[in-house]
């Protein structure tokens, strides 16, 4: 087994190689395989960039993200500038259904409301606003509006992990109930278990997603 010493260095090589992030004033500490990063970044996309850097690791089993955002003079812009550009992005965004997101920003940091059909369309709102100039967070309270009877969806997820080529959908199980997915199983890396929970996702309906799947060496 991997040392969490050992564990701590490859995200730590990780961060450095990755050209979104810049990890000078990034902290990594390990307990267990669960990675925290603590720090400061420029953006609140580095800050997500960093958090993405750190969960692609292998053997990393949780990544806890405490990085704050400090902005510099010429990142700042005003709370009206923000929400102004985030309607913008929004708009010009294809994949976000048109007038189905309401927009607040206070203090830098935007929070989105609504209700779309799928979660790529929620997640892709997220993605549209986040890496605005000046944003120091992003809060996504989108509502999934359930559309496919409990039975269905688990089928679906089903039918999807069993074409997903990098996991054993044999070691998965999932759970389905009014919209809300369980996940239970074991995988091979938190790239794996990501996988697993983004197949969940993709359903029509899907609300919520509880992923209780374990990474663990076979």
């Amino acid at each position: 087994m991997e040392s969490d010493l050992e564990l701590q260095r490859k995200v730590m090589d990780e961060l450095a190689w990755d050209p979104s992030v810049d990890a000078a004033n990034i902290g990594v500490s390990v307990d267990s395989g669960i990675v925290s990063l603590n720090g400061h970044v420029k953006s609140f996309a580095e800050k997500w960039a960093a958090e993405r850097v750190a969960q692609r690791v292998s053997n990393v089993k949780a990544v806890t993200d405490e990085l704050v955002v400090n902005l510099p003079g010429e990142y700042q812009r005003s709370d009206t500038d923000i929400a102004r550009a985030a309607v913008n992005s929004l708009d010009w965004n294809s994949l976000v259904p048109r007038d189905k997101i309401k927009v607040l920003v206070d203090n830098a940091w935007i929070t989105l409301d609504g209700e779309v059909e799928y979660f790529y369309q929620k997640e892709e709102a997220e993605c549209a606003v986040r890496n605005l100039l000046g944003v120091r967070g992003v809060t996504n309270e989108i509502q999934i509006k359930p559309l496919v009877r409990p039975s269905d969806l688990r089928n679906k997820i089903e039918q999807a992990l069993e074409r997903a080529a990098e996991l054993d959908a044999k070691k998965i199980s999932v759970e389905a109930n009014q919209g809300k997915v369980t996940l239970r199983g074991k995988v091979r890396s938190w790239a794996e278990r990501s996988e697993a929970e983004h197949a969940a996702w993709a359903a029509p309906g899907v609300t919520n997603v509880k992923n209780e799947i374990r990474v663990t060496a076979w």
